[in-house]
């Protein structure tokens, strides 16, 4: 009996239990569904990496004899009619979480039912699934670091094997109303911003890479707890981006990461963060547009404007805060330290409300991913799941010297600063040198935007 793989966030053919069962049922077929609600919001550089993405499964899936069709529509109608063109029981898939796939796959089931259809859902994106781990009270959990502790409790199964090719063959789906990944949709990112390779096998490379070099003071695991908050050094794995559309599975990732040391256990805190969001997410899906803590919506906050923009385009003369805006928009990707640093600027300097910069955020981040995305933000805003986050400003001058020493993370970005004269402090330009190579003046006085901001905090909490 044929079945069918729908393929979303698991673009992969390595430890993949979804992929399995369905080639296990009979003759398959493998599609993708070209979604406009998802397809229309998403950034030209998630698009174009998406769709990069998909060539490269589909030449994957073509070494095993198969190959990737796309479909262009929305899901709960695409899907049966696959399904019922090529005479399909069962369509299977990696369960989603979140708050769209959730109710487009209950929609999708729906229709598939009406037919006597059935979808089959097998394990998730995360080491351990939204909705698994649970309090003593048997409530959701709320701080990260008692799930950290139940997570690491509770563990992971086993990287499942990889698909070489279903024994019962391959369902000819030439007959579908389709394209093929060479017909995607325009999918250029925007122009001069470099993207990273997309794809399974260079998600492994990037790993393999990153795992195996253990020399001192060199890039990788073994030195990621001294390294990873420093956007000066390329110190961090980089593999959000293939955890973002599942190149590859964070299952697969912790395998490699069952050693000791200071560098795996940071590693593993990080996966744990991904899942403890999603789960966060899980249970409060609204948690996505709106306030975790309810009472943070009272708080008195500036209406989005020109302070808005220059924060957007990297002109707010804070060389860091303007360094990591400037690479999100070059590259579509911003270190972590940096995000947090940005993200503490437009809200407790400029007193904007988070949705604005996650939106923005979403929309160029390659690795944008809801769950992590909109509750990092919220960790910033204090209105997340911290314990006591809001005394918690962070001084963007401070930061920069701190995180990049000898400022060539700004230098790089932030061109106007890169010759600076000797003895010029690149993350504070006196007015002289900032007159000199036509960088702007700061946009506030932190200082005083730091006390404003704890005085609004106290009238909201009067």
């Amino acid at each position: 009996m044929p079945s069918v793989m729908w393929f979303r966030r698991d673009l992969r053919l390595r430890d993949h239990p979804a992929l399995l069962a369905a080639a296990a049922d009979g003759e398959l077929l493998s599609v993708f569904v070209l979604d406009p609600r998802l397809w229309g919001p998403a950034g030209p550089a998630r698009r174009a990496y998406l769709a990069r993405s998909l060539r490269a499964l589909d030449a994957g899936l073509r070494e095993t004899g198969g190959r990737l069709v796309v479909l262009t529509g929305e899901a709960e109608r695409e899907v049966p009619a696959a399904a019922r063109a090529v005479g399909a029981q069962r369509v299977h898939v990696t369960a989603d979480f979140g708050p769209l796939g959730s109710t487009r796959d209950t929609a999708v089931e729906a229709a598939l039912t009406a037919e006597g259809r059935t979808l089959v859902r097998t394990d998730s994106a995360y080491a351990v699934p939204p909705g698994t781990l649970h309090t003593g009270s048997g409530g959701p959990f709320r701080v990260y670091t008692a799930f950290l502790r139940r997570w690491a409790e509770h563990g992971w199964p086993a990287p499942a094997p990889a698909f070489t090719a279903p024994e019962h063959g391959w369902v000819d789906g030439s007959a579908l109303d389709r394209i093929t990944t060479a017909e995607l949709p325009p999918t250029e990112p925007p122009a001069g911003m470099a993207l990273p390779e997309a794809g399974e096998g260079a998600a492994w490379r990037r790993w393999r890479a990153f795992v195996d070099a253990e020399e001192p003071g060199e890039h990788g695991a073994a030195g990621y707890a001294e390294r990873r908050n420093r956007p000066d050094l390329d110190g961090t794995s980089r593999m959000s981006v293939h955890l973002k559309w599942g190149e590859v599975h964070p299952r697969s990732l912790l395998a490699d990461l069952s050693g000791p040391g200071d560098g795996p256990a940071a590693l593993r805190r990080e996966l744990a963060w991904r899942d403890f969001y999603a789960d966060v997410l899980h249970h409060r899906p609204d948690s996505a547009r709106d306030y975790w803590r309810p009472e943070f919506a009272r708080l008195d906050y500036d209406p989005p404007g020109p302070a808005l923009d220059a924060w957007r385009e990297g002109r707010t003369g804070f060389p860091i805060v303007d360094a990591g805006m400037r690479q999100l928009r070059a590259s579509g990707w911003m270190h972590n330290r940096v995000r947090m640093i940005v993200a503490s600027f437009l809200v407790k300097d400029l007193h904007v409300e988070w949705q604005h910069g996650a939106r923005h955020f979403q929309r160029w981040l390659v690795d944008g991913d809801l769950a992590s995305n909109s509750h990092g933000w919220q960790w910033v805003a204090g209105s997340g799941t911290d314990a006591a986050p809001f005394f918690r400003v962070f001084n963007p001058t401070g930061q920069g010297r701190r995180f990049d020493p000898d400022g060539s993370y700004v230098r790089r970005w932030v061109p106007e600063l890169r010759d600076l004269p000797a003895g010029s402090d690149v993350h504070d330009p006196s007015p002289a040198d900032r007159e000199a190579t036509g960088y702007p003046p700061p946009l506030v006085d932190h200082a005083a935007e730091r006390r404003e901001t704890l005085d609004r905090w106290e009238r909201m909490r009067r």
